[in-house]
């Protein structure tokens, strides 16, 4: 089946998304996939039908709308000589998207996953790449009984100094974690990830963060020089797990 791309309303506008539904008419079981901060592009359609064809229907909402239609980075700054130019852009729409409009955001998209496709009851499952494993804790705190299941690939910013650092909010999450660091991250270092693995100790949360060691910051997108077929395929098979326990 082809990924739909559909357009969800929201308060302030239309949101482009893209929607992976299995072959039967369900229900099935929801996934919030939360993008990279790359965007939505044909990689994260293919790996939102993956997702799909394991029996669950998955939302891939582009968490930027309200700076325009994807795509808003341009698929020429994919390249290892363009990747200054890349971050730049890149580090300009995760600024802008705040914590306050993500707390916005982050339950609509929840309702309108029940809307645009026949879902269980059960609790959502999150997937979340780069920036999208924190913006998955901050739902599932604040929306604990509506999430299930977060599991992040190559996540950063997890641990830091603002009163709203996912860490900090693990008290409030019911969700099971899984986490898959990439190796030498500086969004992610080795201190910042015993750090949060203690806040989650401490607050009874059901996590286990693992390091992929030798893959880079973006090992499972493969239009990105930090792409690792090898931590790929590790990916895959972890977030089937989670997603299946």
């Amino acid at each position: 089946m082809t990924v739909q791309e559909i357009d969800l309303p929201m308060p302030d506008g239309p949101c482009d998304a893209f929607l992976a539904l299995p072959e039967d008419p369900g229900p099935h079981p929801g996934v919030l996939f939360i993008m990279d901060a790359i965007g939505l592009r044909p990689r994260i359609a293919q790996m939102a039908q993956r997702i799909a064809d394991w029996g669950l229907a998955v939302l891939a909402p582009n968490h930027f709308w309200r700076a325009g239609r994807q795509p808003l980075i341009d698929p020429e700054l994919l390249t290892a000589e363009r990747a200054p130019a890349r971050h730049k852009a890149m580090g300009e729409l995760i600024a802008a998207l705040t914590p306050a409009l993500w707390a916005a955001d982050g339950p609509v998209y929840l309702d309108q996953l029940a809307q645009v496709a026949r879902v269980t009851d059960a609790p959502t499952r999150v997937v979340g790449y780069c920036m999208g494993g924190r913006l998955g804790v901050a739902l599932a705190a604040q929306c604990p009984d509506r999430v299930g299941v977060v599991a992040g690939f190559h996540p950063g910013g997890l641990v830091t100094d603002s009163p709203q650092s996912p860490h900090q909010l693990l008290p409030k999450v019911r969700a099971r974690l899984y986490f898959g660091y990439a190796d030498a991250d500086p969004s992610m270092p080795i201190d910042a990830q015993d750090t949060f693995a203690a806040a989650a100790a401490d607050a009874g949360c059901d996590f286990r963060g693992e390091l992929y060691s030798g893959a880079a910051h973006g090992y499972t997108m493969a239009d990105l020089p930090a792409y690792s077929a090898e931590a790929e395929a590790r990916h895959w098979h972890e977030l089937a797990r989670v997603f299946a326990d």
